[in-house]
């Protein structure tokens, strides 16, 4: 069952086949977004050719700009005059979005990126799945911020993470960013959409008082400070410069610690809200797979191959990537006699299970970076390798 719950009311309605990349476009159109700005890519480019067609019959914008850098500055000037934006990529493209990103975590402004991972470094394998971009969606951007990442293993996934990842952004005040391989971006599935009056939908906490008593980066109590849209008559300052409750730059050092403890609480203090994953057979499981996206679709049926050789093998499918989900993955290990962290890169999010498991038990991987996903027959193996 999933330890978390979006309180989407699925209704009566007919199935349809989507891509993924087509299912994320569905689930930014219902989450609000009014704006995107981007530059084509592969294996992200399907999310800008909807966008571009489907956008402005919704009374949105939709602009391709000359590059990735750009394509970022547009989205977070937009959502500075009031809509929900949004842009997509991968790799490279991502790449060369990190100083906005670092802006927009400074600033704090909402806004969402999609990064549809392919094989690298640099241009790498342009129409081949890969996992490779997570520690640059956490460490991409330079200095101490906080970054909140999702990743679908599934094209419904897709669109509901999608509406999630702007929930959370308008919540946080704060860049959220999509990660997604290609597998899944790619894929097509039946699924059956929610309209969006059964949807969840949050939007950014606004200011209550006259725009004289405003002030811009004032904590209200939540971490969160409100956010008008520019030209509603409020007037504030935004800068990437460490800043003052006004939004002006600032070298105080009783004004730069807060800002930044302030911007790493607002999302720690939830910590607990955002413990996101899919468990299967875990249980009475003697070795839990770890895993995302694409590789945890495989996963899934390397458990119910082993199930039936009577192999004691569960499942966690992480849903949110980061903040990593310390809580959950301490459980897990606890819990479990050796872990497995199969993923389409050199091993990332299984560094992050090995700092926290302390000696509480065996870690063990499975990389591939040949272009080729993960197969359920090649984590079975391994299963019954380090099966104790």
């Amino acid at each position: 069952m999933p330890s978390w719950c979006t309180k989407m009311k699925k209704v009566a309605r007919k199935q349809v086949l989507l891509q993924g990349n087509e299912a994320c476009a569905e689930g930014a159109l219902m989450a609000g977004c009014r704006f995107y700005a981007g530059y084509p890519i592969t294996p992200a480019t399907e999310i800008m050719e909807i966008m571009a067609r489907k956008l402005p019959e919704a009374g949105g914008v939709f602009i391709q700009m000359e590059d990735e850098i750009a394509s970022l500055g547009a989205a977070i000037g937009a959502s500075l005059a009031g809509s929900k934006s949004m842009t997509a990529t991968s790799g490279p493209g991502f790449s060369l979005m990190q100083e906005h990103i670092g802006f927009a975590c400074m600033a704090e402004v909402p806004c969402v990126i999609v990064d549809v991972m392919r094989g690298g470094p640099s241009s790498g394998l342009p129409t081949q799945p890969s996992q490779s971009d997570v520690m640059q969606a956490r460490w991409g951007t330079h200095g101490d911020h906080p970054i909140i990442a999702l990743a679908p293993s599934s094209v419904y996934d897709f669109f509901e993470l999608t509406v999630q990842a702007f929930n959370l952004s308008e919540r946080y005040r704060t860049p959220v960013i999509l990660l997604v391989d290609e597998v899944v971006a790619h894929m097509r599935e039946g699924v059956v959409l929610p309209t969006r009056d059964n949807l969840e939908i949050e939007e950014r906490p606004r200011p209550t008082v006259p725009p004289e008593w405003y002030i811009p980066y004032a904590d209200p109590g939540t971490g969160v400070p409100t956010m008008p849209a520019f030209g509603d008559g409020y007037r504030y300052h935004v800068t990437g410069l460490y800043h003052d409750v006004r939004g002006y730059p600032t070298v105080r050092t009783d004004e730069v610690e807060p800002l930044i403890h302030r911007l790493f609480t607002k999302i720690s203090k939830d910590f607990d809200r955002l413990q996101w994953f899919d468990a299967y057979e875990t249980d009475d499981a003697r070795v839990t797979i770890i895993a995302y996206g694409c590789v945890a679709r495989a996963a899934l049926r390397a458990v119910q191959q082993a199930r039936e050789k009577g192999l004691k093998v569960g499942l966690v499918n992480l849903k949110i990537l980061w903040p990593f989900m310390r809580r959950t993955i301490v459980e897990v290990l606890e819990n479990s006699a050796k872990v497995l962290v199969p993923e389409l890169n050199i091993g990332q999010i299984s560094r992050e299970v090995k700092r926290v498991n302390q000696s509480r038990c065996e870690v063990a991987t499975l990389n591939k970076v040949d272009g080729t996903p993960i197969k359920p027959a090649e984590i079975l193996q391994t299963l019954e390798e380090i099966y104790p």
